[in-house]
């Protein structure tokens, strides 16, 4: 089965109703049917809350944070080897240390793809698929 990874920036352009949230829909419906598995660090999930927690009133953020949770995506821990393989990540592609631990999911297997907002991965795109939303 295809595995997505979302970065954090997938699911925020998907709630903002941005450029590239057609696609994230499609991702998540696609998981809704068992024809994908779609994961996400806790990491980048906590990325996601901070951004929510920052840009909106309490309710508004425990509401949107509650619909998130409600699309049943699997989050993965940050273990501390998942941390060091995230380290050697950053170190050797120079990518921001949060978006490692998504490209250390996507190697669990060469099929995986990262999805993400973010073209800060590029440097990355050497060791994993990355799909590209689009620019704003």
């Amino acid at each position: 089965m295809t595995t997505y990874v979302l970065d954090a920036s997938a699911l925020l352009r998907y709630l903002d109703q941005e450029p590239g949230s057609d696609r994230v829909r499609e991702l998540l419906d696609s998981y809704a049917n068992a024809q994908i598995k779609i994961v996400i660090s806790a990491v980048q999930w906590g990325e996601i809350a901070c951004k929510l927690f920052q840009c909106y009133d309490r309710a508004r953020y425990e509401y949107m944070m509650s619909g998130l949770y409600g699309l049943g995506l699997l989050i993965e821990p940050a273990s501390p080897e998942r941390a060091v393989r995230a380290a050697i990540i950053k170190a050797t592609t120079k990518i921001a240390y949060a978006d490692a631990f998504c490209v250390e999911l996507a190697l669990d297997s060469p099929q995986d793809t990262v999805v993400t907002a973010d073209f800060g991965f590029s440097p990355a795109a050497h060791l994993v698929n990355i799909e590209f939303l689009p620019t704003k």
